[in-house]
């Protein structure tokens, strides 16, 4: 999608813009926003994952968290996030949607780093949002909350919706025009789903997203060696030649 305001500016720069901060370590979840517990997990549309319980229904082959309902939320998202142009394939043909998948489905979507026992008070932004989910299920109840805006606003899923629909109703998720007491939805957006975005653009490919290291390439990255400091120097501000076929840890194994 283009810039979270009004101006209009290429899709490319945005990714570039945040190259620098994206990468294969996993999204804090410190980021999350608080909201109430109560209402998060009353999520549950007959057609999705009920918020609190994920994997309720089975995942789409390929994937290892998503409901077939999820999947076409998050391939609708990615590729709209990340249209096919000549710099790159669309988001699910460059593993987007496969690297939050895999996210969700690991130690991160699981909470591993998530103090889980309560109380569930809210609390101030920097220390992270205060729910009984863990950030798959937070996950989860955001696609579900978020599909039935769309079906209130438009009478279809997200995954129906026409591209510029699509694009619009996500410029509105940023901005905090979308609400639902349930779930806050601005934060999902910013502070779980957009992160998980680029983290898939920019990660090493091992994990899943960055398919062929196609964003890689794009930026001049490349890859490991970048770890070398005098290379790091030399180059500062010029193109790197090792950057035209960036090595993956996958290539040193």
């Amino acid at each position: 999608m283009s810039g979270k305001d009004d101006a209009t500016f290429a899709r490319r720069d945005i990714l570039k813009q945040i190259a620098t901060v994206a990468g294969a370590a996993p999204l804090s979840p410190g980021l999350l926003g608080a909201t109430a517990a109560t209402t998060a997990v009353a999520v549950a549309p007959a057609h999705a994952a009920p918020a609190a319980a994920s994997n309720v229904s089975a995942p789409v082959a390929g994937y290892q968290s998503l409901s077939p309902a999820e999947a076409a939320f998050v391939e609708t998202l990615v590729n709209v996030m990340c249209p096919a142009d000549q710099f790159t394939p669309n988001g699910v043909d460059c593993g987007l949607a496969t690297f939050i998948d895999h996210q969700l489905a690991g130690g991160f979507g699981k909470g591993e780093n998530v103090y889980m026992h309560g109380p569930w008070r809210q609390g101030k932004p920097q220390l992270g949002y205060q729910l009984p989910l863990t950030p798959e299920q937070f996950f989860k109840a955001g696609i579900a909350v978020a599909n039935s805006a769309c079906r209130a606003r438009f009478g279809k899923d997200f995954d129906a919706l026409p591209a510029a629909d699509a694009e619009a109703f996500l410029q509105d998720l940023s901005k905090g025009k979308v609400t639902d007491p349930r779930v806050p939805l601005g934060q999902w957006f910013n502070d779980l789903a957009y992160p998980l975005f680029v983290q898939a653009c920019f990660a090493d490919p091992i994990y899943g997203g960055n398919g062929d290291k196609v964003f890689w390439r794009m930026i001049g990255y490349p890859g490991l060696p970048a770890t070398h400091a005098r290379d790091m120097v030399e180059y500062r501000g010029k193109p790197y030649p090792g950057a035209k076929d960036p090595k993956s840890i996958a290539d040193f194994s």
